[in-house]
């Protein structure tokens, strides 16, 4: 699912080799997210941000809180609609379902919507180890797939590459000019799925809702590729995550304009699709069967959850990451999941498991601005700190933290001990302390490559004294 080889325990290594190795990506991620995020807030100028974020929050936390009698409901909807309802309990119950419906329909071709389900359920290689040709349409996941990487972003996949990187792929791969523009790799990109798209007999899609009420998987895009790998193909697989249902087909014109004014910075999407079954008679285009495959892979754990299971909210719109001064230096790899980001640091303990996450807890400075922005009020920084201390209770930090924590505590709850320790910090810093710093046990990593300031003047503490004696010699 890293699509790098990578797994979350990885993290530190790997946001340290793109630092180190790969300064681009930095330069690339921080213009893509800062400019996300000024479109972000312009698309809010004049409208009650506050107010729509919070119905949104009260129509998805509804749906959790009765989510087992709207799935109910929105099986029968799509089964009323001609569609094939499958349940998959996790990945590989998933990829069996696929490969039964690959097998029965007899189909040899795919082309695939941007999906981050299918990309947790691992389709493509499973897909292609059946034999099955297999072609991203996303313009940024199609440059993903001819460098065999995974997305790094979960809005704009390839976010962490630059113009230039592209240019060299293309002139590679398609045969465009060195110095190509961004519009002539998109033209040549388009002509070439344009022959996949006529081709392919199976297309796959994941939803950015599925209504209950009236069975309607709502798709959103900007590039027109959605349209076409679920119109076109005589086959459509749509995977859901069961957390991606709304209600009722009201709530959904609010959800259309919320998601991409997140994630994007528009009014709407270029493109809506609203699929309500496969092709029935006199129509133009549509598949001749349509399946919806509602995926648990550890939702339902998430969802029993006390605190956790606020992250299953979620509309995947990424603003999260647009404003995360962490993401932000590294983009998405080093997380070594799907998910990356602050909502990628609470979703993975609840999916994966928490010791699996880890240390994805802790790869945020807790600034607070991924709460913030966050369109459905997901308390991303609460959750992060709760994680962290599940991860304590269940002894899943290095003991060096655990002590180092164990000892600051009793210091902060023992005046005459941190009234020593806070003496010994005074004589430890400068060039002197830095040495000792950098083997101490929680602040050595954040040590690495700072100077500490020398101390000057007194302690608060020697000001404190101070003042009361004044006080008392003026009275």
């Amino acid at each position: 699912m890293s699509g790098a080889g990578t797994r979350p325990a990885d993290f530190a290594l790997r946001a340290r080799e793109v630092l180190e190795e790969r300064p681009t990506v930095r330069a690339a991620v921080t213009e893509g997210t800062l400019r996300a995020q000024e479109k972000r807030r312009k698309a809010f100028v004049g409208l009650d941000e506050e107010a729509w974020k919070e119905w949104a929050r009260a129509t998805k936390t509804h749906l959790l809180g009765r989510l087992d009698h709207y799935l109910l409901e929105a099986e029968a909807s799509l089964v009323a609609n001609g569609v094939r309802v499958h349940w998959a309990e996790d990945a590989p119950q998933a990829r069996r379902i696929l490969g039964g419906i690959v097998e029965e329909a007899g189909l040899s071709s795919a082309v695939k919507a941007k999906s981050m389900l299918s990309e947790e359920l691992e389709v493509n290689a499973f897909l292609e180890k059946r034999g099955l040709s297999v072609r991203e349409t996303d313009l940024g996941e199609y440059i993903l797939q001819m460098l065999g990487e995974a997305p790094s972003h979960i809005v704009g996949p390839a976010m962490h590459k630059t113009l230039e990187d592209c240019q060299e792929l293309f002139a590679d791969e398609l045969g465009t000019p060195p110095d190509a523009s961004a519009e002539v790799i998109a033209a040549a990109a388009r002509r070439r799925l344009r022959r996949d798209f006529l081709e392919a007999d199976l297309g796959i899609s994941g939803a950015n809702f599925l209504v209950a009420e009236t069975g309607t998987v709502a798709l959103m895009e900007n590039e027109g590729n959605i349209r076409l790998s679920t119109s076109l193909p005589r086959v459509h697989v749509a995977f859901v995550g069961i957390e991606k249902l709304l209600p009722r087909l009201a709530d959904l014109a609010g959800f259309l304009q919320l998601l991409p004014r997140s994630a994007t910075g528009q009014v709407i999407g270029n493109y809506v699709s609203l699929l309500q079954g496969p092709r029935r008679p006199g129509e133009p285009d549509g598949p001749e069967e349509m399946h919806v495959v509602l995926v648990d892979n550890g939702r339902t754990r998430l969802l029993a959850d006390d605190q956790g299971h606020e992250a299953l909210r979620c509309i995947r719109c990424g603003a999260c990451l647009n404003v995360c001064p962490v993401y932000r230096q590294s983009g998405g790899h080093p997380y070594g999941w799907v998910y990356s980001g602050p909502i990628g640091a609470i979703l993975a303990p609840g999916l994966l498991g928490l010791e699996e996450a880890m240390p994805l807890p802790y790869a945020s400075s807790l600034c607070g601005a991924c709460g913030d922005v966050c369109p459905v009020k997901i308390p991303i920084p609460e959750l992060l700190v709760y994680w962290r201390e599940r991860a304590v209770e269940e002894g899943l930090v290095p003991r060096s933290e655990a002590w180092g924590m164990a000892g600051y505590t009793a210091a902060a709850l023992h005046p005459r001990l941190f009234h020593a320790a806070e003496a010994l910090a005074g004589v430890l810093t400068g060039p002197a302390g830095e040495l000792l710093a950098r083997r101490l046990p929680m602040v050595g990593h954040w040590a690495e490559g700072r100077s500490l300031p020398s101390a000057q003047g007194p302690t608060f503490r020697e000001l404190w004294t101070a003042g009361l004696d004044d006080r008392r010699d003026d009275g």
